[in-house]
């Protein structure tokens, strides 16, 4: 698909998904209202706020009540900080649309939505959306954290803590942006002559599906497990405003955390490695489809898919997760989704990396990564 057709249902996605998640953060406050709670319990109700509130243009209620650092009370520096957080704000949003553009101009171009792909397209665009959110976040933060009056105060983890908010907003306004904007991409493709699904070699697929998941498993089995984590937390002091960056390195390198068996039933314990397990099976199912998908095997392509492919793992282990857990029962069922969407930090990570290694082993097998070419074995398309 060509750049001027493909940015039509880009942009149409980017707009759309900002406007899902303004129209999330304006409906925060109205958990608040007289009458919500006959409607939902206290603990559920919390929980959507907590999702909500960092997409609401609106301050928190009290958050300007014990004015700048300092105790500075005045109405002078109330307004000046609620300023800086609607400037927060704005960086999100226009940091969340031209980053969706971005990623989702690559994907539907390389990805197009014709000949059986897609089931492929949709996938990968939602996992793009809470990437998209997560970049967002982060870049706004600052300014964010620096509103609060507070921002040399243990600036770190309260930035890990801003990253990992708001995940199961993120989820759902991202799978509704992927229908939409694989429809009108599927429009705008009409006329237009797409290359059939590419022929890769299985090995040279199988290969490169292996490299990249290496990758994942590296952060999901080695790097969070307890005593590695915890090396990871401890290890990094550093000094002044950048001191205990300990929960900003776990958010941005672990996909997970687990632990032995003795705290836990057995069973219980087994049931989520499985989960863990499964996870790095949708990652390797997804990555050898990769190549099989693109129209052009190139290294963005490839870091984006890695990207998406990690984020599905992770909503995968997640839906088994919500399926396998008695949470519901006790704290209420908008509970079951509280871990959705958690881990995108570390998955833009890595995932990133298992791009790489996913091209590099196709460029040292069998594909050339600029057009795609067998070299090798003869080829016979992926299934």
């Amino acid at each position: 698909m060509t750049y001027r057709r493909a940015v039509i249902p880009a942009l149409a996605g980017a707009l759309l998904l900002t406007l899902l998640l303004w129209w999330a953060g304006q409906s925060a406050h109205a958990l608040q209202l007289p009458g919500s709670g006959s409607a939902l319990d206290a603990q559920s109700q919390s929980a959507l706020r907590r999702w909500l509130i960092p997409w609401s243009y609106d301050p928190p209620a009290g958050l300007f009540s014990d004015g700048a650092a300092g105790g500075d009370t005045t109405a002078g520096a109330g307004t000046a900080y609620g300023d800086l957080y609607r400037t927060a704000m704005q960086i999100r949003f226009v940091a969340l649309f031209v980053f969706y553009l971005a990623g989702a101009l690559l994907l539907v171009r390389r990805i197009p939505p014709v000949n059986r792909r897609t089931p492929g397209t949709v996938l990968a665009l939602w996992a793009w959306g809470p990437v998209a959110a997560t970049v967002a976040v982060t870049l706004s933060a600052p300014w964010l954290i620096a509103s609060g009056g507070h921002g040399s105060f243990r600036f770190l983890p309260q930035l890990a803590a801003m990253i990992a908010s708001g995940g199961p907003v993120t989820v759902g306004a991202a799978l509704v942006t992927a229908v939409v904007t694989v429809l009108v991409a599927r429009v705008a493709a009409k006329g237009e002559a797409s290359p059939p699904r590419r022929a890769v070699p299985p090995r040279a697929a199988r290969i490169a599906a292996s490299a990249g998941t290496a990758v994942i498993a590296l952060s999901l089995v080695v790097l969070s497990y307890e005593s590695v984590a915890a090396w990871i937390q401890t290890s990094f002091p550093g000094r002044g405003v950048l001191s205990e960056p300990g929960d900003l390195l776990r958010e941005w390198l672990l996909l997970g955390g687990w632990s032995g068996p003795s705290t836990t039933p057995f069973g219980h314990w087994l049931l989520y490695r499985a989960a863990d397990a499964f996870t790095l099976a949708v990652v390797w199912w997804a990555l050898r489809l990769l190549p099989g998908l693109l129209t052009r095997i190139t290294a963005p392509a490839m870091m984006a898919g890695g990207v998406c492919a990690t984020v599905l793992g992770l909503l995968a282990s997640q839906i088994v997760h919500m399926a396998i857990d008695d949470t519901a029962s006790v704290w209420g069922p908008v509970y079951l989704f509280a871990q959705l969407g958690s881990g995108v930090p570390a998955a833009l990570t890595t995932g990133t990396v298992a791009g790489v290694a996913a091209w590099a082993a196709l460029r040292l097998t069998a594909v050339d990564p600029s057009v795609g070419a067998v070299t090798q074995e003869p080829a016979r398309p992926l299934a």
